[in-house]
């Protein structure tokens, strides 16, 4: 797998695998313990496919328990957030499909390490 671009997060990382102008696919590992800010985005929606371990995903706040295999879709605008509540790396793929896909599409509403945006 060719990595285009790999970050560094305080919940875990991300790297993407492919940045077109209409897709991107991410790898995102979540560390044990940790979880993604509560968010949406105003210019894309996703679907995560879990590929190992298991978490907590949050949509419009209703928490639902998932696991390897399981796919989950997010459309736009939608408040979504994924937790690793295991002791083991929770890792999913992450296909963006929109107008935007960069980093600043992120509104965070909730985030355990205090980023506005």
């Amino acid at each position: 797998m060719k990595v285009i671009e790999e970050s560094v997060r305080p919940w875990g990382k991300y790297s993407v695998i492919k940045d077109e102008p209409n897709y991107k696919l991410k790898v995102i590992e979540v560390n044990p313990g940790h979880r993604l800010s509560y968010q949406y985005h105003n210019k894309r929606s996703e679907v995560w496919t879990i590929v190992k371990g298991s978490g907590e995903v949050t949509i419009e706040g209703n928490t639902e328990i998932v696991h390897y295999g399981d796919c989950i879709t997010i459309k736009q605008n939608e408040k979504h957030r994924i937790k690793n509540n295991s002791n083991h790396a929770l890792v999913f793929i992450e296909v963006q499909i929109g107008s935007y896909f960069g980093e600043d599409d992120i509104v965070r509403i909730e985030d355990d390490y205090n980023r506005i945006k």
